[in-house]
């Protein structure tokens, strides 16, 4: 037998194999920005297999906009077109930010898939699955705002800032969207199904977007629920929206925002982290 073994160790092929395997070269690592830009197309792919994930996004601002513009749009203005360009970029925030808790339904889906543990096994920078994961998203919301700001030119809607100032406007929300995406990204890793991500996620939007200034001033509402409107960093994105738009933003106005979208990012993508690196 152990002459037999020496033989089967001593054939040519078994020192081709022995050859092969002892390469001294690695092939390189890739790059964190490589590792990250891999699962944004990641993201990009699913939405091209299953288009279904697009419905949200296509149908959700043009019912929205359609609904509050011409349901409320006269108790509240007077008229649709008074109301409509205070509205739009209210909803365009609210929009986009409902479209942010698939975030953390996408991948609490690949942890019930078992896809989750594959990706942490991987010797890739280890933020990779989830920072990728965001920025595919931000597709998602750059289609949403161009369907809302399109369906708003054709009804009606005028931004005094024109095309920069609209552009400025969608670039803060995506700013500020993937920020706040970090809350939904916990959620995806705390709860145990994908239906428990969303309904909690909505439970944390609810107050976040219709007790701010998307569809009325605050001035309208009782002292509470204005002091609440008034703080809420939503409100300060709707606020710096209108005023890209419009062409009158300023400096604290956009300021507000970013430094709003700094701290999500600084305390949630740090937790994110953690539960990512210890989860069971």
């Amino acid at each position: 037998m152990a002459a037999t073994q020496t033989e089967v160790i001593t054939t040519p092929e078994a020192q081709t194999l022995r050859e092969a395997i002892a390469i001294d070269q690695h092939p390189t690592r890739p790059s964190p920005l490589a590792n990250t830009l891999t699962f944004a197309w990641r993201a990009l792919l699913k939405i091209k297999h299953v288009p279904e994930q697009l419905f949200d996004v296509t149908l959700t601002p043009i019912i929205f906009t359609l609904m509050f513009t011409y349901l409320f749009g006269g108790a509240i203005a007077g008229d649709t077109t008074t109301y409509l360009q205070y509205l739009l970029p209210g909803i365009l925030v609210q929009t986009v930010l409902i479209i942010t808790v698939y975030t953390g339904f996408t991948l609490n889906t690949d942890i019930t898939k078992g896809v989750f543990d594959r990706f942490r096994s991987l010797p890739i920078w280890r933020p990779a699955p989830i920072v990728g994961a965001l920025m595919g998203d931000t597709v998602r919301y750059t289609i949403a705002s161009v369907i809302t700001v399109g369906l708003g030119l054709a009804i009606g809607f005028r931004p005094a800032g024109g095309v920069v100032g609209v552009l400025l406007a969608v670039a803060l929300l995506l700013v500020f969207a993937f920020a706040i995406s970090w809350i939904f990204t916990i959620l995806g890793l705390v709860m145990r199904t994908p239906n428990a991500v969303m309904g909690v996620s909505m439970l944390v939007l609810m107050p976040l977007t219709f007790a701010s200034n998307i569809f009325v001033d605050p001035d309208t509402m009782p002292s509470a629920l204005r002091t609440w409107a008034e703080i809420n960093p939503v409100s300060h994105l709707a606020t710096a929206v209108r005023a890209l738009m419009a062409g009158t933003a300023t400096f604290d106005q956009i300021g507000w925002v970013l430094l709003a979208s700094v701290l999500l990012t600084a305390v949630f993508a740090p937790i994110t982290m953690h539960l990512y690196r210890t989860r069971n």
